[in-house]
Formats: C-alpha cells, structure tokens, sequence
C-alpha cells in the first residue's frame, strides 16, 4: 500500500520556497489473515520534491530496497502460517515439542531469505520413523528460487558466467556473493535435471509406420529444421571438439486465429551428446508437430541426404519413420564440404 502526503513548508521561509512541491511517500505491506486480523509491516518511506527527470519515479537502489522488504515480510509471513498449520500431529492433535532450532538461507533474485528451520521431536503415537524431522523438509527443495535459476540459466547461456554475475548484482537485490562459480554450479545443476527429464535416447526402430485410423486434418505450414557443424576449440589447448546446432521453424498455422509457435534452437556436441535423436524429436513436438505434417531438414550435402532428398522423400512411408531417417541422416554427415540444401521432406504422400 502507498501512501503520499504533501510536505509543508517551515513557518518564515520564503514565498518561492513554499512554490516547490514535496511529497513524502510511505511503502507499507499488510497481510490479511483469513480471520480477518492484519499484519503491518512499513518497507520505505520516499520524499521527493522539486521535479525532474532525475527524481521521477523511483531509483534504482530504491527499488531493490522495496522488493527485498517486501519479499522479506511476504516470506516471513508464508513460513509464520506454514510452520503452525504442521505444529499439530495429523494423527492425535498434539503438538510437536521442538528439538532444536535453525534457519536455512534460501536465494532468489530479490535478496536472501532467512527461513527458520526447526527440528521437531516425533510424537509419542506415532512408532514408525525417525525420533525427529524438519517440517520444512516438505516443501524446502533448494537454495535457490526457480526464478533465480531461471535468470541464470537463460543469462549465462548467451553471455560470460561472470557477466551475469555483476548483471544480476546491479539490477537486482541478490546476495552480495553471487559470482561466477555461483552461476556455473546452478547451471550446472539445472542442465543435469533438464536432462534427466529429456527421457531415454529414441533408436530408429522405434518410428515405425503407423496406419491413419482415419482422415486427418489438413496439417499447418511445414516445419523446417536446420542444422549444420562447426568445429571449437576446447579450452587449455586440448584439441577441438564438433558442436552441431539448428533451428526449427513452423511456416504457418491453416487458422488464422492460431498462433505460430517461436523458432526454436538446438545443440549438443556430437561425441558427448548421448540423446541427439531424442532432443530433436522433443523440440519438434514442442511446436506443436502433427503426424501428417510435413518436415523439412536443411543440412549440408552429404551423401546420406542426398539419397534421402532423392528417394525418401518420394516414396510412401510414415512420418515417425521418415522424421527418424531424416534425424538420423544429419547427424551422420552435417559437415561435409560439398555444401548444399538437403530438403528432406516427411509426411504421408496422398495417391
């Protein structure tokens, strides 16, 4: 809630003193409980006076002040509410006598969060378990908030690890000892996730031809995905190591109330990457790709896309098995030097 309240000038100061505007602003934060009590918490109060592009709005180091005791009061009252709701045995109603105390600090984009983090004795009616237990354990996860793993992971995937760093420390309240090795080790660990949640790796026998049950919808525009390979050199002079990288794109959608999805990147480095297949083929139907629509890989002219842009895409085949053998032809031979478009078109020719 802001309130504002216009500065009164002295008793005997100048008449054009008393022409200059003031106006002092209080930043106040209040929780509404269910059973209609409040709870008040003042953040920041602001004066400004005469106008200027300077003093419009609100500073940079003001802001940050504001979200960080905002969040620091929202937080507190969350973990207030959440702490008593667990105070009680489910099962007799008792409450939990408390083994020893602590506070867990949990970072996000807007500061530190100090969360108390109890150990709790188990109630005498329960037999099975362990003798104590942190009611936090149930939803505290991490040390970071998603949103700051999210700014990370996007931020350090296009510019240094240290640059995200000082980015983050001067438009935004975070702990002081955000660093690079900070954000190399939450990268770190969001990419392993990620890639845990891809799923295995797809074989090409896996898309096999599958009979239409029935016409099919006229499918949206063609999807065209293009990729190729470049060789970097690894850090500490330790050779070079082949990076393939694309992008898919979908023409258009047939309604024209729909919208069309964002082209999308990919890459992965050939020798390490264990799931090529699988990453393509989860980025395409992440844009919405339909059995009959149809898909054209670009690449350079090798000769496995070649014979797929001379036979396969003429004949009858399925689209699952001809996305397969368009995958899998590109990543045989994306770098070759005779260097030429590979159209390779999947779908289901109609007779």
């Amino acid at each position: 809630m802001l309130q504002s309240e216009r500065c009164q000038p002295a008793p005997g100061e100048a008449d054009g003193a008393r022409e200059v505007p003031g106006i002092k602003v209080r930043v106040e934060v209040i929780c509404l409980h269910e059973d209609g009590a409040e709870n008040r918490c003042d953040v920041m109060e602001l004066e400004r006076h005469e106008l200027a592009t300077e003093t419009l709005s609100l500073k940079l180091e003001e802001g940050k002040a504001i979200v960080a005791g905002v969040q620091e009061f929202v937080a507190a009252q969350q973990v207030t509410e959440d702490s008593e709701r667990r105070r009680k045995c489910p099962d007799c109603g008792q409450r939990y006598h408390s083994k020893s105390s602590g506070t867990s600090t949990v970072n996000t984009p807007f500061g530190p969060v100090p969360v108390p983090n109890p150990r709790w004795n188990r109630c005498s009616c329960q037999m099975d378990g362990p003798n104590t237990f942190r009611p936090t354990s149930a939803w505290l996860t991490g040390r970071a908030s998603p949103e700051l793993l999210y700014l990370e992971t996007k931020w350090a995937s296009l510019i240094p690890f240290a640059r995200v760093a000082d980015l983050l420390k001067e438009v935004l309240p975070v702990v002081a000892s955000t660093n690079h090795e900070t954000v190399r080790e939450h990268l770190q660990a969001t990419a392993e996730r990620i890639e845990e949640e891809l799923g295995e790796e797809l074989q090409p026998n896996l898309f096999e031809y599958r009979e239409n049950d029935g016409e099919q919808p006229l499918p949206d525009g063609p999807m065209i995905v293009g990729i190729d390979g470049g060789y970097v050199r690894a850090a500490h002079k330790e050779g070079c190591f082949e990076v393939i990288a694309g992008r898919s794109v979908v023409a258009f959608r047939r309604a024209e109330e729909d919208t069309v999805p964002p082209p999308k990147c990919f890459g992965f480095v050939q020798t390490y990457d264990q799931k090529p297949r699988r990453r393509i083929w989860e980025l395409m139907k992440s844009q919405e790709m339909t059995e009959n629509q149809q898909v054209v890989f670009m690449s350079d002219g090798g000769e496995d896309v070649r014979r797929v842009r001379a036979g396969e895409s003429s004949t009858k085949s399925g689209v699952n098995h001809g996305i397969a053998f368009g995958i899998n032809s590109v990543l045989q031979s994306p770098n070759q030097c005779d260097r030429q478009n590979s159209n390779v078109s999947i779908g289901q020719n109609r007779e």
